[in-house]
């Protein structure tokens, strides 16, 4: 009988600790970017922003950028200009947590840009899924780790 008594003691036991190491997630996905994507957003699509630092694999091309305004649009659009001479293209920020790319971080956000131009022209440079070193109201810090060469690539935009 005491046998029985300590093997239903001992069953009880086992079932209440499992049920408090199972939680329910409050919080909804824990890898849910949302609210962070949107502010991003927000702040990326509020004035007129400049390429303060641009290094390609350990070659400062900043230069490449001198004088020219980029503007992020709600639509999508990205353009810069400087004088007469504009520059069209997309950007984004999305949630990667669930693809493959070149990132280290499994549950990261990528900031996109795409200029439809040739290899040749320095904005091709821009063209990728940059990883998000640091965002503030006036600083976006952005990172890309080649997937060929593992040369490392820094951009920096600073808000006018």
């Amino acid at each position: 009988m005491k046998k029985g008594l300590y093997f239903g003691v001992l069953i009880l036991l086992s079932f209440s600790l499992m049920s408090f190491s199972c939680s329910d997630d409050d919080d909804g996905n824990p890898n849910d970017n949302s609210q962070q994507i949107a502010q991003i957003e927000i702040t990326v699509e509020s004035g007129i922003w400049r390429i303060t630092n641009f290094n390609d694999s350990g070659q400062n091309e900043t230069s490449d950028f001198t004088g020219y305004d980029f503007t992020f649009n709600s639509d999508g659009s990205l353009v810069a200009t400087n004088g007469s001479t504009t520059m069209t293209g997309t950007w984004s920020v999305t949630d990667d947590s669930n693809s493959n790319d070149d990132s280290s971080s499994d549950d990261d956000i990528d900031f996109n840009i795409f200029f439809a131009v040739p290899e040749t022209n320095n904005f091709e440079d821009l063209n990728d899924d940059w990883d998000i070193v640091s965002t503030s109201s006036t600083r976006i810090e952005l990172i890309d780790v080649s997937g060929g060469n593992g040369g490392t690539d820094m951009l920096t935009f600073e808000r006018n």
